[in-house]
């Protein structure tokens, strides 16, 4: 009696499921409108500060002037990623960006006081490289350009933030509260925030580079003609 021998072929155990991958969120370059508005709510934050320094500044110029010259100087790097962040939402809105048009244009006063405080960042932040690097020779010329340009940017940048000042608290407690972790949940996060350091720290590294400019203006008898 011949006996059939099956050969079977052993089978393989199913592999066990492993951790289920959840996608990476982009921590740099992440956020869509809502990391904009967030960084250009924390930039604004910034340069408030920056404003009431340079306005103390003022009021005593003779005594303060070196803390004007270098947080004028300092300024320059938050002042350029807040104009790169707004000019980035104007382009993305009107070349049409889906994201950009879901999320609207700015409101009406915004938009119309928006041009003005454009012209009177560049000019004012113009004249003053110009100013601290023509030396006081310039006064005459470059100087009553700079106070002019100066109270406007003041006085425009001042509406301007004022219009994101709801969005401050906001920005700050996402992006900057002490219960958020650095991995984070909030898209672009750390993006944001090598960004705004990075202005800052550019901005930093500018001033001290350019201390020794501060030197004929400091010893100058013309000081009392500033601001």
């Amino acid at each position: 009696m011949s006996v059939r021998e099956q050969v079977q072929t052993p089978t393989r155990p199913a592999p066990l499921p492993g951790p289920r991958r959840t996608p990476r969120p982009r921590t740099l370059t992440g956020g869509g409108t809502m990391g904009n508005e967030l960084l250009t709510a924390a930039t604004g934050a910034v340069l408030l500060v920056g404003l009431a320094v340079i306005g103390v500044t003022i009021l005593r110029v003779r005594q303060l002037l070196w803390i004007h010259l270098f947080v004028g100087m300092l300024l320059i790097g938050p002042v350029t990623l807040k104009l790169a962040s707004t000019g980035y939402r104007f382009i993305g809105y009107y070349t049409a960006n889906p994201r950009y048009r879901l999320k609207g244009p700015p409101l009406a006063p915004l938009r119309m006081i928006a041009p003005i405080v454009v012209i009177s960042t560049l000019v004012v932040f113009g004249t003053g490289v110009a100013l601290l690097f023509a030396g006081p020779s310039s006064h005459q010329t470059l100087l009553p350009i700079h106070k002019d340009s100066f109270f406007v940017w003041v006085a425009f940048m001042a509406l301007h933030l004022l219009g994101h000042v709801t969005d401050l608290p906001r920005a700050l407690r996402t992006d900057y509260g002490r219960t958020r972790q650095l991995s984070g949940d909030v898209t672009g996060r750390a993006g944001r925030m090598l960004a705004l350091a990075g202005a800052l720290v550019a901005g930093a590294v500018l001033a001290i580079l350019v201390i020794p400019e501060f030197g004929p203006w400091l010893d100058s008898s013309g000081l009392s003609h500033h601001h």
